[in-house]
């Protein structure tokens, strides 16, 4: 199959695809009235996304190692089955997240919010937390016997303190478990 161009059709065409060639990454910002961000099962590694609003978006499945997730807004996110290995979560709001199944290893999750965050089956082996927010988080017994080993700090944006925040009680590396009412 061969195509032909007019003369005068070639130029514009040319011109285009040097356009696109050398356009540069679409920066994924959320505007006033632009659809949620979708990141299911995608790979996102290294991908810069500090600072901007990804509320109630989804990066459910996806591969998003080292990638750079700053005091980013993430309440109301899906976070189900990702692998945010080595990322930075410093200062993100992961409020009311469902966080299950998330490697969360040797992620900096300092001075994070991740209150009533749903993370059973998650893992935060070498994770920072200094300043971590954990309130009313729902976790695996052993996470929280982990994590509080190595609580400290208080949360800048709510003030609570780290071990506070995950309950942990005085007594070593054991936790009082929440319980409604007490």
């Amino acid at each position: 199959m061969q195509y032909h161009f007019k003369g005068h059709l070639l130029p514009i065409f040319l011109g285009l695809l040097i356009c696109l060639l050398i356009s540069s990454p679409v920066q994924a910002r959320l505007e006033v009235g632009d659809e949620v961000p979708n990141y299911v099962r995608s790979d996102i590694t290294g991908f810069d996304f500090h600072g901007q609003d990804l509320s109630k978006s989804s990066i459910a499945g996806s591969v998003a190692r080292d990638a750079n997730f700053s005091d980013v807004d993430l309440h109301g996110t899906v976070l189900t089955l990702s692998d945010l290995k080595g990322s930075n979560l410093q200062g993100v709001n992961l409020t009311d997240t469902l966080s299950d199944r998330v490697n969360f290893q040797k992620t900096d999750l300092r001075n994070a919010v991740l209150t009533n965050m749903i993370a059973s089956g998650s893992s935060f082996a070498g994770a920072r937390i200094e300043g971590a927010d954990f309130t009313y988080a729902v976790l695996d017994s052993d996470d929280i016997k982990n994590l509080c080993k190595i609580a400290e700090g208080t949360n800048p944006i709510t003030g609570v303190s780290t071990k506070e925040s995950l309950e942990c009680s005085e007594q070593g590396d054991s936790y009082k478990p929440a319980m409604p009412g007490r």
